[in-house]
């Protein structure tokens, strides 16, 4: 494991670098999100070419962002699984007029903890 990789796993410890983690998941929620309702609209609501040119931009960006993340690979998707499911729930209450129904809210709350265990909770070798 690199110097610089252990450096970015030390950071999980502060506040701050949690609040610039959680951000991150939610930047690349958006970004693969947006990427993909854009090409949703493209291909099921006969929107213009156009969206899926930038829908496809907009999900490569969603490639990159995770890279930033302090931890490891298995760790970050993981995580961002969970975020994905609760931000697919809010977008589809948001842009689709669908609210979550009490089923959606619980299963999304035990994803919570769930990534929150998986992402944060320290380990002995990191």
């Amino acid at each position: 494991m690199s110097y610089d990789l252990l450096s970015r796993l030390k950071c999980l410890l502060g506040v701050q670098c949690i609040l610039f983690t959680i951000f991150l998941f939610i930047l690349a929620g958006i970004f693969e999100i947006g990427g993909g309702y854009l090409i949703w609209l493209w291909l099921r609501e006969n929107k213009d070419f156009t969206f899926a040119i930038f829908g496809g931009i907009v999900l490569f960006l969603y490639g990159i962002v995770p890279t930033f993340q302090p931890s490891y690979f298995h760790r970050i998707y993981a995580t961002y699984g969970g975020i994905f499911v609760v931000m697919s729930l809010l977008w589809g209450w948001y842009f689709d007029k669908t609210a979550p129904d009490l089923y959606d809210t619980l299963g999304a709350f035990i994803i919570l903890i769930g990534v929150t265990i998986i992402f944060y909770w320290p380990r002995k070798d990191e």
